[in-house]
């Protein structure tokens, strides 16, 4: 019987990934998503790498609290906290949706200290294409 033949620098011995430091970014953008149900908060960097996200639902809200205006701030705070020990200064900041939490997001990047170049709105507006679904009846 022939011995299996061990392979040496096979993937489980390796390290995948992982880095020692930090890169440093100075300016990035900042791309919030708010819906009716949550909110995301996605921070990248200037090619559109993402760095760090963060969302209503991982900062621990679950339901209809989502879409509340406190869980959104919270999601931005943490999103930023980590790009800020990074080294960001400057951002962009992309806003897309219909959400309570456009607003409360956009207020606690303001207080984060990252200086803001602009901000966008980037919610998707049909120039008369598909036919919308019916109206929500609450």
């Amino acid at each position: 019987m022939a011995k299996p033949i061990s392979k040496t620098g096979s993937r489980k011995n390796v390290r995948i990934g992982s880095r020692k430091h930090t890169r440093k970014i100075p300016k990035g953008i900042i791309h919030v998503q708010a819906s009716f149900n949550n909110t995301i908060v996605t921070v990248t960097d200037v090619r559109g790498r993402v760095i760090s996200w963060s969302s209503a639902g991982t900062c621990g809200f679950k339901g209809t609290r989502r879409g509340t205006p406190f869980a959104a701030q919270t999601a931005a705070g943490n999103a930023i906290r980590t790009v800020s020990d990074q080294g960001m200064q400057r951002a962009e900041v992309m806003i897309k949706g219909p959400g309570l939490g456009r607003d409360a997001a956009l207020r606690a990047i303001r207080r984060s200290g990252i200086l803001l170049n602009f901000i966008r709105d980037v919610t998707p507006m049909p120039h008369n294409g598909c036919r919308s679904p019916k109206k929500r009846r609450v």
